[in-house]
């Protein structure tokens, strides 16, 4: 600032604070001034004011508002004055001298007594509650309690009201210090509730009232308000009666946020109270609004399970009521002739806030109460209005069996033939709005009852919509045909979509050459989904798709066919992931070429390519893996600049003149928090997860290819851990982050990283792994939780030495010392503080599992409440699954090291072990001690006496996953315990006959459990056969083989049979090799489950197998022809695949046996010829 405007502002600041109360009046107009410079420059003022002398800007402001002639003058003054008061960065009442706050708090008591404008006596309740606040709990402020209470039994009800809004304010700021006036305000509640004739004073007592409830937190003191609630409710009846509609909709408004927050004090009086509030819901002659707000808070009610779970589900009287009004309120549609038209801006066309409201209210009464309750009262009602001549009955029926899909899916699904017919029949309606509602029906249950409804009704379901494609008088139902074919294509397998797939694409081609906009893109989107679900079944139609979705691609350039030529992108991009990228490779060529083109041009903002072409980059990535790197550098600046997006939030007051203006942008989204109203545009947070997502997806699927972007990402998506305005951000940045840790390390063991090295990795994971534990920490989300943890597993796999594959030297890993934590990237303060972490994550999980413990004791708690609670608590399992994970992977990286954080967590892993907790917790819990056995060996044996008796009962665990984790630590401890075992070796015999024994062993369910159990009891042979009776063990053993589900404990349990037939083991062989053919049997049925379930790489003798069955044959060995049939296809078999004539296919879960198979053959001619020499 030059010197002469330092003059200037110097003088107009000596003015400002001169006698003369017209220049800071001015000062305030200037600061509401639309021109920019006027008002900037006020603000520079202001601003120099409140920093040099914030005495007299609190008093001028305090004069001002209580002196000034002009209403704008008060108004701005006041709510200027409230900001500096309240308690933030503007806060100014420390820097005031004792004088002036006594100043102002006078004034602002005087000036509430001679204020008459309700808006500004509204803001100086507001100033004066702010302040307040601040100062009450101190006792900084004795007068003002007195001066409430003394202005709610004043005969001017300008007071009474007042002091109510002041005290609907308190409860909210500092609600607990009102709790010792808990009587007096209970008898001036009463008293103006019952007495008031002002509907104004008795609002703001309403106010008062409600968020004083929501104040206590004890339910005695909630109790003693409960006479108040006839009062309340007729605060409402009153008005209405009254034809006050604008205070009943007030008193309404509060009313739905008591049953939000405190529904169960609302539970004595329930009968009474929802059922005015449907008598006002079906009152046709009050205003739409005043229903709309009855229905919402009925809905609320319905809505507040976690304080009040199943009290609406047992008024079923008032469930049907409910639904019908809902129904009604959907027949009030028009048929508009625009919706027939099939213009996108005509898409709602007809549709009444009525029928939105209707819509809406259906989908949460269903998700809220569930199908229990909701499908016998809709199956009554539907069917009424399907049978009633009125299209628009028929229409609301089709349109609210769309909206309760969601919630009475599991119901639902046990009537599907029912509620098909009911769609389908529907397909045939003369009115095609109702054809369009029976498509749209179709569509919504696809999703929400797949895939039953597809595997059960694709013969009839698939015919339908194709049918429905070929109705061109109704350009509207073809394009609706399509996208339902979308949604029934989703939730398909390749198999079922087969028959149709000719003439479904036949017909898509058709409608994506219509002239109608709206129906090609119906047609695009189809096509994508049904290339999606159909794979490589695609590629015999790709020659004559591609061509079409070219076209459009390049040609499609108007402004009006932006979103046609958006979803060509995406329709290309995912066809050309179905047929591969040998088919698509020359297309791709071409299409990344428009798709640059595009990236270069200037877009507005609310050009819908930005987002879809972000996905279709992706897509191509995924498609051409390695061969996409030369595009990464056209790709990724605008996608940088995408996710690096701001929040567009707009914060107000809710009593704000200036409502935030949401008319001209459908994506502004408000909600109102206490005295502010926030406004946040869901289409930036949209394109700021989508952006994530697509990095996340190019870390993955480019690897170390992705390493050059790596410093400009990091910094972007740690910080988005904590991004809580959006969760799909939120759960892109956690997915990310193993990613990028990945990518890192890979790049430099491959010597790309441009000369640096490990200690770059370890930069990263220092700066990566601190970021996810202090984002856990604060994270509200459970399944996000889960993801955190299960992201901080990965990255912590990745800075051990050799990543997620594996362990590598324990010695590197541990470091040189025993008892020290040193892996090359991860050090002992970060384990320590995922230690601490997963702490807090398991008594966070606790505490939440015992508030739902409670709500289960509620009175009105019931069986589908119950099934509710059951799907959060699995939910919190995963937290327990992936808390195992990660302890899993520190104790096999640690080793011994780990075990000091061992025995801290034990306190917190004990618990788990009880009865009381769900079977996953108890697998858990098991797993944990089994790695700890299994990774630490001699020196975990110190904790057998603790955990050892708990595996012993888990042996006998009705759950089936519970028993294989008990018996697999049984084999451990009996491998590694060494001494420390043998003591235990009679019980754990005893714990493995019963699971071996099982009369349902070979059951799905269990077989798994019955091959560990067969694991451990090899071992107890092998490492403990001085303690047992091996000449009955053994043989008891022998006969369990072989085993075939647990490939991993299959190969040990036949490598040991090999070396026991190696070195001749009489027990294993038994007197005159009379076990030899059951071992022949054993290894011939263990070749039929290798060769099903590996690749053989080994070389192998080709004679091998005919030597032994040679050897086998003639030493007089009985042998069943039918084992000797088996062995020579075995031998064959082999031969051919060692020849390469015979192909096996790749095993999802890879184990290498062709060792032990040839072991096998070996071991059988070294046994007989031993025995017959």
């Amino acid at each position: 600032m030059d010197a002469e405007s330092t003059q200037l502002q110097q003088a107009q600041l000596m003015a400002v604070l001169g006698p003369d109360p017209a220049p800071f009046e001015t000062l305030i107009f200037h600061l509401m001034s639309s021109a920019n410079e006027q008002r900037s420059q006020a603000e520079s003022i202001f601003n120099l004011l409140k920093q040099n002398d914030p005495n007299s800007l609190a008093l001028k402001l305090a004069h001002l508002l209580s002196s000034s002639a002009h209403l704008e003058s008060r108004a701005m003054a006041t709510i200027l004055l409230r900001k500096q008061l309240t308690r933030d960065e503007s806060f100014i009442w420390p820097h005031l001298t004792e004088s002036t706050r006594s100043a102002v708090k006078n004034i602002l008591l005087s000036a509430i007594q001679r204020e008459e404008s309700k808006s500004i006596i509204k803001k100086l309740c507001d100033t004066i509650s702010e302040l307040a606040s601040s100062l009450i709990p101190d006792n900084q402020w004795p007068e003002i309690l007195p001066f409430m209470f003394q202005c709610v039994t004043a005969t001017s009800p300008k007071l009474q009201e007042s002091s109510f809004l002041m005290f609907s304010q308190l409860a909210q700021l500092i609600g607990e210090t009102l709790i010792p006036y808990i009587t007096d305000l209970h008898t001036v509640f009463l008293n103006v509730l019952n007495n008031s004739p002002n509907p104004d004073v008795k609002i703001a007592a309403l106010s008062a009232v409600i968020n004083f409830i929501q104040c206590l937190s004890s339910s005695n003191d909630r109790d003693r308000f409960q006479d108040l609630l006839p009062a309340m409710m007729r605060t409402l009846t009153e008005a209405l009666n009254s034809g006050q509609e604008a205070t009943a909709q007030e008193a309404l408004e509060l009313l739905i946020e008591l049953a939000g927050t405190e529904p169960r004090f609302l539970r004595r009086q329930i009968v009474d109270v929802v059922g005015s509030m449907l008598q006002i819901a079906e009152a046709e002659s009050l205003e739409e609004g005043t229903q709309h707000l009855a229905i919402e808070f009925v809905i609320t009610l319905a809505e507040a399970r976690e304080r009040a779970p199943g009290m609406m589900r047992k008024m079923p009287q008032f469930i049907s009521r409910l639904f019908a009004i809902l129904m009604k309120m959907l027949t009030d549609v028009e048929d508009d002739p625009a919706w027939h038209s099939a213009e996108t801006k005509d898409e709602d066309a007809g549709e009444t806030s009525n029928y939105s409201v209707g819509q809406e209210c259906l989908d949460r009464l269903a998700i809220s109460l569930g199908g229990n309750t909701i499908v016998p009262v809709a199956s009554d009602q539907l069917q009424a209005y399907l049978s009633a001549p009125e299209w628009q009955k028929h229409h609301a029926a089709l349109i609210a069996l769309a909206q309760i899909a969601e919630g009475c899916s599991k119901v639902m699904i046990k009537n599907l033939e029912q509620v098909v017919n009911m769609v389908l029949n529907s397909f045939q309606h003369p009115h095609p709005r109702v054809r369009w509602a029976a498509i749209n029906a179709i569509g919504q249950l696809s999703t929400d009852l797949g895939p039953d409804l597809q595997v059960q009704y694709h013969q009839r379901v698939l015919p339908a919509l194709a049918a429905s494609m070929d109705d061109f008088q109704n350009p509207r139902v073809q394009a609706h045909a399509a996208s339902a074919v979308l949604n029934f294509s989703e939730n398909c397998t390749p198999e079922i979509l087969t028959p149709y797939l000719d003439g479904i694409v036949h017909k898509l081609l058709i409608l994506l050459q219509n002239s109608q906009q709206m129906v090609q893109e119906g047609a695009l989107t189809a096509l994508a989904s049904v290339a999606d679900s159909s794979q490589e079944l695609f590629k015999k139609y790709y020659d004559a798709v591609m061509p079409y979705l070219k076209t459009i691609l390049v040609n499609a350039t108007d402004k009006s066919n932006r979103m046609l030529r958006a979803k060509a992108m995406e329709c290309i991009s995912l066809v050309g992931m179905a047929v591969g990228k040998d088919i698509f490779k020359e297309d791709a060529k071409k299409v990344m070429d428009v798709l640059c083109s595009l990236q270069g041009s200037q877009m507005e903002t609310d050009d819908p390519t930005t987002s879809y072409m972000l996905q279709a980059w992706a897509r191509l990535c995924k498609c051409l893996g390695q061969d996409f790197l030369p595009y990464m550098s056209i790709v990724m600046p605008p996608l940088i600049q995408s996710a690096q997006l701001k929040p567009d939030v707009t914060i107000t007051s809710a009593d704000s003149d200036n409502e935030i203006d949401e008319s001209d942008d459908e994506s502004m989204e408000t909600i109102t928090l206490g005295d502010k109203r926030i406004g946040i545009k869901t289409s930036v947070l949209e394109e700021k997860a989508t952006a994530c997502n697509m990095l996340c997806c190019y870390a993955d699927e480019l690897k170390d290819g992705f390493y050059p972007w790596i410093d400009q990402i990091v910094p972007i998506l740690v910080p988005l851990l904590k991004f809580y305005f959006h969760e799909e951000v939120r759960k892109a940045a956690v997915s990310a982050m193993p990613e990028l840790l990945r990518s890192a390390k890979l790049a430099v063991e491959k010597g790309i990283a441009q000369g640096r090295n490990e200690q770059y990795v370890k930069q990263l994971s220092d700066y990566i792994i601190p970021a996810l534990i202090e984002a856990l920490h604060k994270e509200p989300d459970t399944e996000i939780c889960a993801n955190m943890l299960g992201a901080l597993n990965e990255c912590v796999q990745w800075a051990a030495l050799d990543g997620p594959a594996g362990g590598g030297d324990v010695t590197r890993a541990v470091g040189l010392g025993a008892q020290q934590i040193s892996g090359l990237l991860l050090d002992e303060g970060q384990v320590r503080s995922i230690v601490e972490e997963i702490k807090h994550v398991l008594t966070a999980s606790s505490s939440r599992k015992g508030e739902r413990s409670e709500r289960a004791k509620a009175e009105d708690f019931d069986a589908e409440e119950g099934e509710l609670l059951k799907e959060e608590n699995e939910q919190e399992e995963e937290v327990f699954d992936q808390v195992g994970e990660i302890l899993g992977t520190l104790i096999k990286t640690f080793k011994a090291s780990f075990l000091p954080f061992f025995e801290e967590l034990s306190s917190y892993l004990m618990p788990m072990w009880g009865n009381d907790k769900t079977a996953e917790e108890r697998r858990i819990a098991i797993c944990i001690f089994d790695d700890v056995a299994e990774q630490c060996r001699e020196a975990a044996l110190k904790y057998y006496d603790t955990y050892l008796p708990f595996l012993f009962e888990a042996c006998n665990d009705e759950n089936a996953d519970v028993r294989q984790a008990a018996v697999y630590g049984l084999g451990v401890c009996a491998e590694f315990g060494g001494s420390a075992f043998k003591p235990l070796v009679g019980e754990a015999l005893s714990r493995l006959n019963v699971v071996i024994r099982h009369p349902n062993a070979s059951q799905p369910e269990n077989v798994m459990a019955y091959d560990n159990a067969v694991s451990a009891l090899g071992k107890i042979c092998q490492f403990h056969r001085d303690s047992i009776d091996s000449a009955q063990v053994i043989p008891a053993w022998l006969n369990c083989l072989p085993i075939k589900n647990d490939i991993i404990e299959a190969k040990v349990v036949h490598d040991q049979l090999c070396s026991m037939v190696e070195r001749s083991d009489t027990d294993v062989l038994g007197p005159n090799n009379q076990y030899l053919p059951k071992i022949v049997s054993v290894f011939a049925e263990y070749c039929d489950i290798s060769i099903a379930v590996t690749t053989y790489t080994a070389s192998i003798n080709p004679c091998l197998d005919m030597v032994v069955l040679t050897a086998s044959t003639t030493a007089c060995i009985a042998v069943d022809s039918a084992i000797v049939e088996s062995w020579l296809r075995k031998g064959s078999s082999l031969l051919l695949l060692r020849s390469g004539m015979m192909e096996i296919p790749q095993p999802k879960r890879s184990v290498v046996v062709p060792e032990v198979a040839a072991r096998e053959a070996a071991c059988l001619l070294r046994a007989s010829n031993a025995r017959t020499t």
